[in-house]
């Protein structure tokens, strides 16, 4: 069977340079592309893919209780305290799941909601 070598994870954005400013100056990440309408941003394995869609409906107005994402860390506290300190929204706070992870949720300026955990293995 095929490999999955990696994933990139795609968010629609009012604005690319606004929302890659977050992701690099707030979570850590680093742009890697910039192109027409699109930022790629990157840390460790992960990759966001924005692109920047002007008529689309805001995240906010889905409807739905879905996560865009869950970030699997080795220090859920410490990047939890490193959000606390530049005001990231949290959606929750830290707590143990009994899926085995301890894990919190933030919500980026545009919207999307991410979990960030870490696992109790």
């Amino acid at each position: 069977m095929t490999t999955i070598v990696r994933n990139h994870h795609v968010l629609a954005v009012p604005s690319v340079a606004a929302s890659a400013k977050f992701y690099t100056s707030v979570m850590g990440f680093r742009e890697v592309l910039a192109i027409d309408g699109w930022r790629f941003v990157a840390r460790d394995n992960c990759v966001f893919m924005l692109g920047e869609c002007l008529d689309a409906l805001p995240v906010q107005e889905l409807g739905d209780h879905s996560y865009v994402v869950c970030l699997v860390v080795d220090d859920a506290e410490a990047y939890l305290s490193a959000m606390q300190e530049v005001g990231v929204e949290l959606t929750q706070g830290l707590a143990d799941k009994p899926w085995r992870m301890r894990e919190f949720g933030i919500r980026t300026p545009d919207g999307h909601r991410i979990m960030i955990g870490q696992g109790l293995d």
